[in-house]
């Protein structure tokens, strides 16, 4: 991790709980989002989410505080990594609308040794009155959805997986890769029930993006998370 991402990390003490703050400044706080947290709150969660314990932080416990953060995307529940948050509505504007030249890799662990061994997975999908996620022939039904893949390392059933999402729809990589036989290993949903793993192995890595105030490039890179390590020590 570069020197400029631990210059602007906050003191330990201050940051919140079990939601590890990797850069902020005057515009955008990013963070490694545990599985398991949800982004923001739900009709049945609101308190144990991303976005509240970042706005308690930046309130420094103040409910009466006007500062605030806010949402530019999302990541599952129960997948780890990168989440950026903006801390002004035009700083969340603008790095929405620039979406399309964010440059977001994640990592998988899958079921299986894929065939071929990089390439692009491309469907139409769509979501159904369950919240399931599927891929439609229909056009006219779904979003067209893109995921780029290149293998690492392959062996006793599983892959390790690089995924350069260049489309952001939900489920999109663990439905791609469940429909191509490969479901992400620990997906409850999507997955064929063997639980290799105690979580969903699916990590955001790696973004790159503009930023919204000096627009110069910035790029954060988490590396491997630890279980994964030991799960790939095994192959």
């Amino acid at each position: 991790m570069d020197q400029s991402i631990k210059d602007n990390r906050p003191p330990k003490k201050h940051q919140p709980k079990g939601l590890p703050i990797l850069y902020e400044d005057k515009d955008i706080i990013l963070v490694e989002k545990p599985s398991g947290l949800l982004t923001i709150g739900t009709d049945r969660t609101k308190s144990r989410t991303a976005h509240y314990l970042l706005n308690d932080y930046v309130r420094k416990g103040n409910p009466k505080s006007r500062n605030r953060v806010y949402v530019v995307h999302r990541l599952d529940q129960d997948t780890s990594g990168l989440l950026i948050f903006a801390k002004s509505e035009e700083a969340k504007k603008f790095l929405q609308e620039n979406w399309e030249q964010t440059d977001k890799h994640y990592l998988a662990i899958v079921h299986g040794q894929l065939t071929p061994k990089e390439g692009k997975i491309s469907s139409y999908l769509t979501e159904n009155a369950a919240q399931r996620v599927f891929s439609t022939p229909v056009e006219a039904k779904g979003k067209l959805s893109h995921t780029e893949y290149r293998v690492l390392k392959e062996g006793k059933g599983l892959s390790l997986v690089e995924i350069h999402l260049l489309t952001g729809r939900k489920h999109q990589i663990r439905v791609h890769f469940a429909e191509k036989g490969h479901p992400v290993a620990g997906d409850r949903k999507y997955g064929t029930g063997e639980l290799v793993s105690k979580r969903l192995a699916l990590h955001a890595r790696s973004i790159s993006f503009i930023h919204p105030f000096s627009k110069k490039p910035m790029t954060f890179d988490t590396g491997m998370p630890e279980d994964f390590v030991r799960l790939i020590g095994q192959l």
